[in-house]
């Protein structure tokens, strides 16, 4: 597979996830993984997350596995839930923003395990687009992303899941969110049977994993989140405004808008996420308001992923109109 042989060689490949298009190289190829930050134009003390193609491969960058870790993976794994765990010493600290700890993941998209298994070792990947961007759900958003700098892509058609994994690390007897993502806190309880808790912001004064820098996922045009509730109000929009909205209810009259989910679907909304603001974004829009998701289930990572695009758009006030 060109893909495979091309990171053995220190080149960096767009690799297909079930999450998001990924920015992938060699774990163990330091001026490969600097490629990585390169490109991005990301800041180095932004860790990165290390994918895995079969249980060998986490042995080469990972210590110990607490028991409860091994048997969230035997349950989540291959799929959308990343660990922090110790790290092994070959581990480049350019992987790792110099921490004692990896994030590790294997993923879910059988491209994806099909290059792990061929390369035999596993691959450093940040979602493949510039630093504090929109993510990638297609090959198409990766081309416009990089234009000529798009480096060997493969094509694996649309992400299932469309927004990042959720990160964890184990703790004691209790299991602790560093980011929401695709699998849920209430699913990650169900299969633990223990106590899982999401660390708030404050608690997290440097990035321990990716993802947790406040401003993150934005479109250029400035995004605004709309109040719960806004709907009853009286709400007053100008004709160069977009709307991104969550389910349809009753009409909105703006042309420019994009209904995530017509049923009301967390998951069908997960998917066209990303599309749906890169797609406003390119509209010509002059600003978008988003509605905020239920606080609940997979409804915390959107809200998380809108209330960072929205730092990370410029727009000052979440609250804002």
């Amino acid at each position: 597979m060109r893909a495979a042989r091309a990171l053995r060689a220190g080149r960096l490949v767009v690799v297909p996830t079930e999450t998001v298009y990924g920015l992938a190289a060699d774990v163990f190829r330091p001026a490969a993984i600097r490629k990585i930050f390169e490109l991005k134009g990301r800041p180095l003390f932004d860790p990165l997350i290390v994918h895995v193609g079969d249980m060998s491969q986490l042995a080469m960058v990972a210590g110990e596995v607490p028991p409860l870790a091994q048997k969230l993976m035997l349950r989540f794994w291959p799929g959308p839930l990343t660990f922090v765990l110790i790290k092994a010493d070959v581990v480049s600290p350019l992987v790792t923003a110099g921490l004692p700890t990896v994030a590790v993941r294997m993923p879910a998209h059988p491209v994806a395990l099909d290059i792990l298994r061929e390369a035999g070792r596993p691959f450093a990947a940040p979602s493949a687009n510039r630093f504090g961007r929109i993510s990638p759900t297609t090959a198409e958003a990766v081309c416009k992303e990089f234009g000529r700098r798009t480096p060997f892509l493969v094509d694996g058609g649309p992400c299932r899941c469309g927004v990042e994994s959720t990160i964890i690390r184990v703790v004691g007897g209790r299991v602790e969110i560093l980011r929401h993502g695709a699998i849920s806190q209430e699913e990650l309880a169900s299969a633990a049977g223990c106590p899982v808790v999401a660390l708030k912001k404050s608690v997290l004064k440097n990035p321990q994993a990716p993802g947790q820098l406040k401003r993150h996922y934005a479109p250029r045009t400035p995004l605004f989140l709309l109040p719960r509730g806004w709907r009853n109000k009286k709400r007053h929009f100008s004709v160069g405004d977009a709307l991104l909205l969550f389910c349809s209810r009753e009409n909105v009259p703006i042309k420019k808008q994009v209904i995530l989910s017509t049923k009301g679907s967390l998951k069908a909304a997960a998917r066209r996420l990303y599309a749906a603001l890169r797609a406003l974004d390119e509209s010509g829009a002059e600003r978008i308001f988003a509605e905020r998701f239920p606080d609940e289930g997979l409804g915390r990572t959107l809200n998380d992923r809108l209330e960072k695009a929205a730092a990370g758009s410029g727009a000052a006030r979440q609250s804002h109109a």
